[in-house]
């Protein structure tokens, strides 16, 4: 009887599905859909991110923190997927047929599960200070502790010297493991946070699980994040104001073909 009453009360995890490749084209494609759908709203919610990346930048370029301005603009995909959490309510709602004007995407506020949509969002902002912290240290590693003499500098010594190219080398295979760490922890969780009453634990294991049921597709999906979030990046990040809103609807109904409805 204990145990039948424990299997009433514990609510079976989220089921989830295999998907292949075409999935992923029909969910990017539904995330230009609602992009092209609201695409004031999107462009409104996500403006701010360029912006303060070019705040941080400008600090960075004038001061001893030069070396962090390529990974403070890399971890842009590190804190993506909670900075996002507006385009995926919008795009719940659109799904659902109910008003989607832009004011809707802070309805994340009044989630029942916020409390553990913010706990997430604090372990993605701890994992990019300690990105943050290990790319100093690389570069101290290679060059010492003294500030770039100029920018012109700066990038003759990194492109230049064999110091450089290490720095490189071994700072994109770092950033490279951040970034699988997010995309292991993160890749449904969010929405399914946002979908359904359940815990940070459960929203983290069933993304765990839906990477290693589909690690061909979501490595592809990685990669397309990867290279979106670059080219966006070239016009002075200014490109994250269409990419980062295309990303995030397209996270949505990613979320929708991997976790099986209730």
């Amino acid at each position: 009887m204990a145990q039948a009453v424990t299997g009433l009360d514990t609510p079976a995890p989220p089921v989830v599905r295999k998907i292949q490749v075409a999935d992923l084209k029909d969910a990017l494609a539904k995330g230009i859909d609602d992009f092209r759908a609201m695409p004031s709203h999107a462009v409104f919610l996500s403006l701010i991110y360029p912006i303060v990346g070019l705040i941080l930048i400008q600090l960075a370029l004038g001061g001893a923190v030069m070396p962090l301005v390529f990974p403070i603009a890399a971890g842009f995909a590190l804190v993506g997927p909670f900075a996002a959490l507006g385009l995926y309510e919008l795009s719940r709602r659109r799904e659902q047929g109910l008003d989607c004007t832009a004011g809707h995407a802070f309805d994340v506020f009044r989630s029942p599960s916020f409390g553990a949509i913010a706990m997430l969002g604090l372990f993605l902002a701890v994992v990019f200070l300690v990105w943050l912290a290990i790319a100093q240290a690389l570069y101290q590693a290679n060059f010492g502790y003294a500030a770039p003499a100029s920018v012109t500098a700066f990038l003759h010594d990194i492109f230049t010297t064999p110091a450089g190219w290490m720095l490189i080398v071994v700072g994109n295979a770092v950033g490279f493991l951040f970034a699988l760490l997010v995309l292991i922890v993160s890749a449904v969780s969010f929405p399914l946070l946002l979908d359904r009453p359940v815990g940070a634990s459960a929203a983290v294991l069933t993304s765990c699980r839906a990477v290693a049921a589909n690690p061909g597709p979501m490595a592809v999906w990685g990669l397309i994040v990867a290279a979106s979030l670059a080219i966006g990046s070239l016009p002075l990040l200014f490109g994250l104001a269409v990419v980062m809103p295309v990303l995030g609807h397209t996270t949505w109904h990613l979320y929708r073909k991997v976790v099986a409805p209730e």
